[in-house]
């Protein structure tokens, strides 16, 4: 099995290739937006009554109440947390936290790293800015400006020389700045197509060494299904150019045939005009 270097190498390959495509830029890799979410676990739940023979963590389940800390929610998965994102539709999720970096233009993920123990989200930066510059040091570039939401502040020093940029603090953004944040939630449907189309919605890996190579893996499906579509567009592109200077040339050459009558007839009368004004000085001549 893959340990987390050659899944993260895995990784770092698809960002390589989306530079050696052209399909990316390398100074868009200094500007990245950076946010949280949660990788579900494949879990059976304690009331599951098959999973009853583990009879210290049944005891353990017992004896814990609602406000007790470091709950056991899964038998088999003891590293699961309950973790609130303020959802309407599901408001608690039971997994691990990760965190995702993508680039702020075309959204090619630059990191996706796990972090148990369900910890604030402004601690999770450092660890997420150290994995993205690991992935990108063959590049060359490293992020210089980060687009975050308001569960990121208080981290500034922590995360230095990296600009944070938040609406914690508009009204010291210059009119650029602004414009970089009104893409922050651009990160969102990334998010969800990963957990959709990626299978991050679930994890079935054990343990939590399964649930970091489990986030690295689908972020490295995503780039490959990113990388998949840049690469038909571009050629599309390509074609439909090709097109293009086709028929412009096939225009060019139906003006220029009919031009060219209309040119020669010109040309012949200038001719026919000038001959006739020689006419009376070679008569007077002879």
């Amino acid at each position: 099995m893959l340990g987390e270097a050659g899944v993260e190498q895995l990784l770092k390959s698809t960002i390589k290739a989306s530079v050696s495509t052209r399909v990316v830029k390398k100074s868009e890799f200094e500007r990245i937006i950076v946010d949280t979410t949660v990788q579900e676990k494949a879990i059976a739940h304690p009331t599951d009554s098959r999973l009853l023979e583990w009879l210290e963590r049944a005891e353990r389940i017992r004896a814990q109440e609602r406000h007790s800390k470091n709950k056991l929610y899964a038998l088999h998965a003891p590293e699961v947390e309950c973790i609130g994102k303020g959802k309407e539709r599901k408001p608690y999720e039971f997994g691990v936290k990760v965190s995702l970096a993508v680039t702020h233009q075309h959204g090619l993920m630059l990191g996706a790293r796990s972090f148990p123990g369900n910890p604030y989200d402004g601690h999770t930066l450092a660890e997420q800015f150290e994995q993205t510059n690991t992935l990108l040091q063959d590049i060359g570039v490293k992020p210089t400006t980060a687009v975050i939401d308001l569960g990121f502040r208080g981290v500034h020093e922590a995360c230095a020389p990296v600009q944070m940029i938040h609406r914690g603090k508009f009204k010291s953004l210059d009119a650029q700045q602004r414009r970089w944040l009104k893409r922050r939630q651009a990160i969102e449907p990334i998010i969800g197509h990963t957990k959709s189309d990626n299978r991050m919605d679930r994890c079935w890996l054990g343990g939590s060494s399964g649930d970091a190579l489990h986030a690295v893996l689908c972020a490295a499906g995503f780039n490959i299904r990113w990388l998949l579509r840049a690469i038909a567009a571009k050629r599309l592109a390509a074609l439909l150019l090709v097109f293009s200077q086709v028929a412009l040339y096939a225009a060019c050459i139906g003006n220029g045939l009919r031009i060219a009558p209309r040119a020669l007839e010109q040309r012949d009368r200038r001719f026919e005009s000038r001959r006739y004004q020689c006419l009376p000085g070679i008569a007077a001549a002879a």
